[in-house]
């Protein structure tokens, strides 16, 4: 050992410590093997380096990405048929699985192995966008006859409760606070089954599924643009265009440079794979609790091929890393691939809004 090596370097020189007796080097050096010195050694050397590998390999666990479920099993209760059930329970669903999954909530730990992984938090970021935005769109529209009705109680309470900040270790805790915004969820579902308590409604029109897919349409557009960004590009500046009359507060170049950079690469890839994952599930739900009125405007093959293009980025990563190619170079480009599919799905949102607006 290094140090009981230098015991015997200080015997050696005959080593005086000026405020006490002189150092007895070889009694010392007998002692510290007696007492098991020796064997601490070696618990450190073989136990830390397999401590450091058991971390490795339970980050990897809980790096892999939850499966798609089927929103049909989302529910297990009685009354199945209720109107806005399975998408109430579809959301119910993906919050716990982002709260129990291997490894649980990770955007906030602390800790290693939660400590140094970032996909599986960018992923969680992606997910809990589009609960903060159903449950919005469910207190706002899904849940009144008219904008002038009052607001349920439950998903007033449970609607504030996903916007805690993601990432924050101190109060309010994320983990505690998306739990209690799930049981507001459950007691909305409970209240809505109740075919004797008509207090919880859920309206399947139109105008109320325009108003999320407003919403979820400019979710897609901002990540298309920011994974698209990957190679970099130059942009025209068009952010007056078409309007009239418009002025801006601070000007801004006609010509503009946008790179995403290199270390947030794979974050906003994860965050894209999250959003995507939770948005085909919802709108499976949607695809039956709007079914009459999919039916009614002819869009259920809309829906249907929107929930295609989505299940498109779910596929396998096969790479170790997401590479980060030129758009027609050798080596692929992860992030022009994502943001081909979700271009695709925005493109037919866009086009099932404009014929939910239709007659």
């Amino acid at each position: 050992m290094k140090w009981l090596r230098g015991v015997k370097w200080l015997r050696e020189l005959d080593f005086k410590w000026p405020w006490r007796s002189p150092v007895d080097a070889d009694e010392l050096y007998d002692k510290s093997l007696a007492t098991g010195d020796s064997s601490l050694f070696r618990f450190a050397v073989i136990g830390i380096p397999l401590a450091f590998v058991a971390l490795l390999l339970l980050g990897w666990r809980w790096s892999q990405e939850p499966e798609t479920f089927e929103v049909f099993s989302a529910y297990q209760g009685p009354f199945p048929e209720v109107t806005g059930t399975v998408t109430t329970a579809t959301l119910i669903r993906v919050v716990d699985i982002v709260l129990e999954k291997p490894g649980g909530y990770l955007s906030n730990d602390l800790m290693p192995p939660g400590l140094w992984l970032d996909n599986l938090p960018n992923w969680e970021f992606g997910v809990l966008v589009q609960v903060r935005d159903l449950s919005k769109a469910m207190r706002e529209s899904y849940s009144r006859s008219q904008s002038q009705s009052t607001e349920d109680a439950d998903l007033a309470l449970a609607e504030p409760r996903f916007n805690v900040d993601h990432s924050s270790w101190a109060v309010p805790w994320p983990e505690s606070e998306y739990a209690e915004g799930r049981d507001y969820l459950q007691s909305y579902l409970d209240r809505l089954v109740d075919k004797d308590n008509y207090s919880a409604q859920f309206y399947a029109r139109a105008d109320n599924l325009r108003y999320w897919l407003g919403t979820v349409a400019t979710r897609l557009g901002s990540l298309s643009q920011r994974l698209s960004a990957s190679v970099g590009q130059r942009r025209i500046n068009t952010d007056l265009s078409g309007a009239a009359g418009a002025t801006q507060s601070t000007a801004a170049p006609g010509e503009l440079v946008v790179k995403t950079p290199w270390l947030q690469i794979d974050d906003i890839f994860y965050e894209a794979r999250g959003t995507s994952w939770a948005l085909l599930h919802f709108l499976k739900a949607v695809e039956i609790d709007f079914a009459e009125v999919l039916a009614r405007k002819n869009a259920l093959t809309s829906v249907q091929q929107i929930v295609r293009e989505l299940e498109m980025t779910q596929q396998a990563v096969r790479s170790p890393i997401i590479a980060n190619g030129k758009g027609f170079g050798l080596i692929a480009n992860h992030s022009l691939v994502m943001a081909s599919y979700i271009s695709r799905a925005n493109a037919a949102i866009i086009d099932l809004r404009e014929l939910l607006s239709k007659g």
